[in-house]
C-alpha cells in the first residue's frame, strides 16, 4: 500500500512551501513522491515549484469535493495505473474543508490500494491572531481546518512574539487537542514528524480503523455479508449522529441483483443503480466512527 498525506490549510498558509520541503526530504530519503494539486484558478502556478522528476497531477477551477471527488478518484486511478511511486501528497485548496478532502481519497476503489495518514493542516499564525477581521464563513472554515487536523503546522512564527506564539499555541491547542502542534517558519517541517503518524489501517476482516491514535476524524471501511432492506438502511441512516459526516460505496439491497452506488452527506442520501457487480463496501467518515453499529452487522468492525 502507498501513504497518502493531505496538506490542508488556508489560503498564502504555506502549504506549497511544505510540499517543496516534504518532497526534497522523501528524494533524499531514496522515496519517489508523486503529488496531486487542487487550485481555483485556471493557471497552475503552485504546480510549477515541483520539480519535473515527480508525477504530478493538477486540479483546476474546482475543490476537491462534491463532483470534484469524481475527477479525483480518476487522477488517483491514473497514478496508481501509469506512474511508479512510493509516496502521494495532495495538496488541497485553501478553499477545501478537511473532510471533503479526505472523502475524496478515500475510496472503496482504493481500500487495498492506498494508506491514509493523515491530514496536515498549516496554520497561518499570523492570520489566526487576525482571524476576527475575517468574514464568520471564512473564519469558520480557517477554524474547521485546523480542528480537523492530524498534525498542525503552526507556520510563520517569525513573524510574531515570543508571547504571540504561546498564546497563538495555547489558542489552537484548544481547538485541536489531539494533533501535535510544531512551530515553523516557511513551513520547514522534519520528514519524521510526518511518517510517525499512525496510518489508516483497511481490512477487508471486521476490525478497527481510524486514522491517527486517539484522533477525533477517522475512518470506517465496512464490508455487507448481506443485502440490506433499503428502508431500514435509510432508517438507521437518519439516526446516526451529527459527528457522522461522510459515506460512499456500494451497498447490495435486497430484490436487486448488483448493489447500489450510496452517498451521504451532510444528512442527504443518494442512490444510483449500478450495471455492474461492484464489491459490496462502504467507508464511513466522522468522529469516532468506531462507537456506531452498522446495520446488518453481526458485531462492530
Amino acid at each position: 500500500m502507498k501513504d497518502v498525506y493531505l496538506l490542508s490549510g488556508f489560503l498564502g498558509s504555506g502549504k506549497t512551501s511544505l510540499l517543496s520541503h516534504l518532497i526534497e526530504q522523501l528524494k533524499a530519503e531514496g522515496l519517489k513522491p508523486a503529488v496531486i494539486m487542487n487550485e481555483l484558478g485556471k493557471l497552475p502556478f503552485d504546480s510549477k515549484s515541483v520539480d519535473e522528476d515527480v508525477p504530478i497531477k493538477e486540479m483546476l477551477e474546482g475543490c476537491i469535493c462534491c463532483t470534484g471527488a469524481e475527477k479525483m478518484e480518476a487522477q488517483l486511478q491514473m497514478l496508481l495505473e501509469g506512474e511508479e511511486f512510493d509516496v502521494l501528497l495532495i495538496e488541497t485548496t485553501g478553499a477545501a474543508h478537511p473532510v471533503e478532502a479526505m472523502d475524496a481519497v478515500l475510496s472503496p476503489y482504493f481500500a487495498s490500494r492506498l494508506n491514509m495518514k493523515g491530514i496536515i493542516t498549516v496554520a497561518d499564525c499570523k492570520r489566526w491572531i487576525d482571524r476576527d477581521k475575517m468574514t464568520p464563513q471564512t473564519r469558520m472554515l480557517f477554524m474547521e481546518q485546523i480542528k480537523h487536523a492530524h498534525l498542525i503546522v503552526a507556520n510563520k512564527v517569525d513573524l510574531l512574539s515570543d508571547n504571540e506564539i504561546a498564546l497563538v499555541t495555547l489558542q489552537i491547542q484548544g481547538l485541536n487537542s489531539h494533533a501535535p502542534i510544531i512551530q515553523t517558519s516557511n513551513a520547514k517541517l522534519p520528514l519524521k514528524m510526518i511518517t510517525n503518524l499512525e496510518a489508516t489501517y483497511f481490512s477487508q476482516e471486521i476490525q478497527p480503523a481510524a486514522i491517527g491514535k486517539q484522533l477525533s476524524l477517522s475512518s470506517r471501511l465496512h464490508t455487507f455479508t448481506e443485502p440490506v432492506n433499503k428502508d431500514e438502511f435509510e432508517k438507521w441512516v437518519k439516526e446516526l449522529p451529527d459527528t457522522i459526516y461522510r459515506m460512499k460505496g456500494y451497498v447490495p439491497l435486497k430484490g436487486h441483483k448488483n448493489p447500489f452506488l450510496f452517498q451521504y452527506a451532510y444528512g442527504m442520501v443518494q442512490w444510483l443503480p449500478e450495471y455492474i457487480k461492484m464489491h459490496p463496501q462502504i467507508v464511513i467518515i466522522g468522529d469516532q466512527v468506531e462507537s456506531i453499529t452498522i446495520i446488518g452487522s453481526a458485531q462492530n468492525d
